[in-house]
């Protein structure tokens, strides 16, 4: 028998993260009730302009667990199943959902499970189960679970970017994200990896994964881009950073006919000059992308399960959910952490 109350981080902001009880959610006849056996904390549930304005609330969408209850009409799911569940779903009979771009889907941006992966249970609802559910196969921990999300935001983009084998690649922003962009970058042949960031324990990372030349992003990475891929930009520039500085960067260091591929969010309004004769003179492509759905998320599961790209040695920090403020404050602050992962039944 379940116990009727649970443990939840609540979101007031960065620094005020609370373990508050609630009741353990009911569910329908088409819903799941999940345990949940890890969570990772996302750079985005960190970034405090846009989560403030909802707070507060319980985040968490890097989840993983274990069915504990389902209603009497779900038939794909038991028992006992141990599960990946993404957060936001598309409709999938939308233009948008009709021309695969599911992530621009209004349902995508209206779903969400309750009450968030920072918690000890939580309820999965009908459409999210019957479309945002994924079996997890024997060989994938619960830890390489929490991974499967931001890496089909990764799958997603680089989809989106078309990047290919062999094209030399360059990753602003060292943090988590811009971590799976190295390591797949690396899994399908980039042939030549740079990776930037300001803080040196992620520039350290950033080698340690895979990259084949670190630069600090105060120095004249053009500079030195150049120096080092024999006197020629990159043909992909991967945005994985908000900060301005990086993006000003980005159009700096892109080749005639390469791609730009916007793939963190800067603060609203933010703006930089460009100089739209050189974009076109250049015949830059600029694409941008947002999460990922279906087919992303079946290829991270694969790549993962497959072990073709490792994520375990991504993890930083583990802690319980009792000691959600500590991540958060890790995570916001970024110095020495990339994968914060809690952890709601361990004692």
């Amino acid at each position: 028998m379940l116990m009727e109350k649970m443990n939840v981080a609540m979101y007031y902001k960065n620094d005020d993260v609370r373990i508050q009880e609630q009741t353990i959610p009911e569910i329908s006849d088409d819903e799941l009730l999940i345990k949940i056996m890890a969570s990772g904390i996302c750079g985005s549930d960190v970034m405090e302009w846009y989560r403030i304005k909802k707070a507060p609330l319980v985040l968490g969408h890097e989840m993983a667990g274990e069915v504990v209850k389902k209603g009497k009409n779900v038939e794909n799911f038991t028992i006992g199943d141990r599960i990946f569940a993404t957060h936001h779903v598309p409709c999938n009979t939308c233009r948008f959902c009709l021309n695969n771009q599911h992530t621009l889907c209004d349902t995508l941006h209206k779903t969400k499970f309750y009450p968030g992966g920072f918690s000890e249970y939580l309820r999965l609802p009908a459409i999210n189960v019957d479309r945002g559910t994924f079996k997890l196969p024997d060989n994938i921990s619960y830890d390489e679970a929490t991974f499967i999300e931001p890496l089909a935001c990764v799958v997603r983009g680089f989809r989106i970017a078309e990047i290919k084998p062999a094209q030399t690649v360059a990753i602003l922003g060292s943090g988590m994200a811009g971590l799976l962009n190295v390591k797949l970058a690396n899994t399908i042949g980039s042939s030549k990896i740079f990776a930037t960031d300001i803080n040196e324990f992620r520039l350290g990372m950033a080698k340690k994964m895979g990259a084949d030349h670190i630069i600090n992003a105060k120095e004249n990475i053009k500079t030195q881009i150049k120096k080092h891929n024999n006197e020629s930009l990159v043909d992909v520039v991967i945005l994985s950073t908000g900060a301005m500085a990086a993006a000003k960067q980005a159009f700096e260091i892109v080749k005639p006919g390469g791609t730009i591929l916007l793939f963190a969010p800067t603060n609203p309004g933010e703006t930089i000059p460009l100089d739209l004769f050189d974009m076109w003179n250049k015949q830059v492509k600029i694409v941008s992308t947002y999460a990922g759905a279906g087919k992303d998320i079946i290829d991270a599961i694969d790549m993962i399960s497959s072990k073709r790209l490792i994520v375990t040695d991504m993890i930083t920090h583990k802690l319980l959910l009792t000691d959600a403020q500590k991540g958060f404050t890790l995570a916001a602050g970024a110095e020495e952490s990339i994968k914060v992962i809690l952890y709601p039944h361990k004692k």
